[in-house]
């Protein structure tokens, strides 16, 4: 029977025909590893018809993007932030933002993707740590009993932006990291730290995206 990593590498491959999945440890974070796409991936010009793949079906979720490591390193130096509370990660990728909550000490993690091959590779990540994790395909299907969300790495697709109106209301605060914005439009969240991290592996992301901003809000729920 295939495990979720066969199952995730199959996923990665049609994609990337060439690439294929190992498990790694994170520089800088080492108790967490993680099943990503193998370091000396190709990084010259693609073929033109292995781009059109990527256009159509991106395998993000095989990489861990830099404000989703920075997170993860700022939530294992400050477990208090999530240590028994219900936390929620909205555009999980590759897990590790709800994987390193519930590790820090979290009560109970939702990972929440719309790409089920964000989920699946999520289960196989958690499972190499251990993690006991809950899955989400729409934010649409969460209700709104949480007391942090979590989002990093989802505001480079200004697409993306309508998501902060719909996670405010599922949880008391939110948390959203991020290296591809320097604001967010919304009066409601405030920058409170920033940190450095690079997507791992680096397959040639450029500095320039190196500097992650936390932005904090708190909604009404935080009162009750």
């Amino acid at each position: 029977m295939d495990t979720k990593i066969d199952k995730s590498k199959a996923a990665l491959r049609r994609t990337l025909p060439d690439a294929d999945l190992e498990i790694v440890q994170l520089p800088s974070l080492e108790q967490i590893r993680l099943a990503l796409i193998n370091a000396d991936y190709q990084t010259g010009p693609l073929p033109a018809e292995v781009m059109y793949r990527v256009i159509a079906n991106p395998a993000y979720w095989a990489f861990c993007w830099g404000s989703g490591l920075a997170l993860a390193r700022w939530l294992s130096q400050n477990p208090e932030v999530v240590k028994g509370k219900r936390v929620v990660d909205v555009g999980c990728g590759c897990g590790i933002g709800a994987i390193a909550a519930k590790l820090a000490g979290a009560a109970y993690v939702v990972a929440c993707d719309n790409d089920e091959d964000a989920l699946l590779i999520t289960q196989a990540n958690a499972e190499l740590n251990g993690a006991t994790l809950d899955y989400a395909a729409d934010v649409a299907d969460l209700t709104a009993d949480f007391d942090l969300v979590l989002m990093a790495d989802v505001l480079y697709d200004k697409s993306n932006y309508p998501l902060l109106q719909l996670v405010k209301k599922l949880a008391a605060q939110t948390i959203v990291a991020d290296s591809r914005i320097g604001t967010i439009d919304d009066a409601d969240f405030q920058l409170f730290h920033t940190a450095q991290a690079l997507t791992y592996p680096n397959l040639g992301e450029f500095d320039e995206f190196k500097d992650v901003r936390f932005f904090r809000a708190c909604s009404p729920l935080a009162a009750g």
